[in-house]
């Protein structure tokens, strides 16, 4: 196995991205930074930080883009609070397929189709609007989505032939929230719809650092299934102070700010968890 880091970065709406960002912002300011890695592995919003790692910008501009009014990304805030609705559905079709995880993904991505959303073009410009630069970093980057059709997942990166923004913007359509993004006549859903990770991506490399802002089923699986292949591995969850900033909808834009500080707060101090692996 080849000495290579991964970061992987899950899904998590709004508040995950800017929680995920202050994390990556707390171990640098602790002294360990891990967007040097040599693979980046991101879905939902996750994907979105994996842009944003791979743009070139520091980790401070990144951290102020989610803290800063004046520089925070355009965002389309759903009416309501969607959350409560998606879990039902997903917990239902996860009853009626029976635990059958390929099942679930195919159901879910089926009624995700059928959702009645906002424009395909609105949504996209929410991610333009979020990724500071719109081409493909020359790092390794992995983003997943999931074909609508088939449930099964998609993995884009620099040679697919896609650009970053729609690459993004298909790993981000939250089922039932957001459209079903179209390229090249398929339409594509989150790829969280899979799992919110999608960790297992970042086999081959042999230290493994997962930021899931998530709660997940399938991720101590993933984890033990690289560690099984070698790999050591790291996760960062929220801890009571995160959850707490999340709220009940981590769609509302007001959770950035308080998401982002406390994830600060939380990477400082599992810096020197995360550098016995990491360094």
């Amino acid at each position: 196995m080849a000495d290579e880091r991964a970061l992987v970065l899950g899904g998590g709406g709004v508040a995950g991205i800017a929680w995920e960002t202050g994390i990556v912002a707390g171990l640098a300011e602790a002294g360990l930074d891990v967007t040097n890695a040599d693979l980046l592995v991101g879905t939902s919003a996750g994907a979105n930080v994996a842009a944003q790692i791979g743009s070139g910008l520091s980790i401070g501009e990144l951290f102020q883009r989610q803290v800063d009014p004046a520089l925070q990304s355009h965002e389309i805030v759903p009416p309501g609070n969607p959350i409560p609705l998606l879990l039902e559905t997903w917990n239902a079709i996860a009853e009626e397929a029976e635990g059958d995880q390929a099942e679930i993904t195919r159901r879910l991505a089926a009624a995700a189709l059928r959702a009645d959303t906002i424009p395909e073009p609105d949504r996209r410009a929410v991610i333009e609007s979020r990724l500071p630069v719109h081409d493909w970093p020359d790092r390794e980057l992995l983003v997943l989505a999931v074909d609508g059709a088939t449930g099964e997942p998609r993995v884009f990166h620099r040679d697919s032939g896609v650009s970053l923004v729609d690459a993004v913007t298909a790993s981000s359509a939250v089922p039932l929230i957001w459209p079903a993004v179209t390229i090249e006549g398929v339409r594509y859903v989150d790829g969280g719809v899979r799992t919110s990770t999608n960790s297992d991506y970042a086999t081959g490399a042999n230290r493994i650092l997962v930021i899931a802002a998530n709660p997940d089923v399938h991720l101590d699986a993933e984890v033990a299934a690289l560690t099984a292949d070698g790999a050591l591995v790291e996760v960062i969850r929220p801890d009571e102070p995160s959850l707490t900033a999340f709220g009940a909808n981590p769609l509302d834009t007001a959770t950035r700010l308080p998401a982002a500080e406390c994830g600060r707060g939380q990477g400082k101090s599992e810096a020197a968890r995360i550098a016995a692996l990491w360094s």
